[in-house]
């Protein structure tokens, strides 16, 4: 319990009780709208609480992954098969277009040439 009492998680914990006042205070005030005969505000009177309900959600699955020790994804995945599809679309494309593989071999070896330096 202690790891959830740290800068980071304290902030989140903020965060979500300040978000879910708002949302129960718009909804409130949707609602003091509507009984004063603005129909369109019934339709917010419901929603402003299923967003704080949503916030309360997200909130509860973030703590327990914290406890689970779930670490998000990366990013981005290749697969193995997508880097030889993409070899094999390059190499039809160069023999197309003899000119365009020449351009691509000296935009490569350009880029080969500023890795280096940084």
């Amino acid at each position: 319990m202690r790891r959830f009492l740290t800068p980071a998680w304290l902030g989140l914990h903020a965060i979500a009780v300040v978000l879910c006042g708002a949302f129960i205070g718009f909804g409130w005030w949707q609602y003091d709208r509507a009984q004063e005969g603005n129909d369109r505000s019934w339709a917010y009177t419901f929603e402003w609480p299923i967003f704080a309900i949503f916030v309360i959600v997200m909130w509860v699955k973030m703590i327990r992954d914290e406890k689970a020790g779930v670490t998000p994804a990366p990013k981005v995945i290749e697969e193995p098969a997508e880097a030889a599809v993409k070899r094999e679309i390059i190499r039809r494309q160069e023999e197309e277009d003899p000119a365009l593989a020449a351009y691509n071999r000296y935009l490569a070896r350009l880029n080969s040439q500023t890795d280096r330096r940084g």
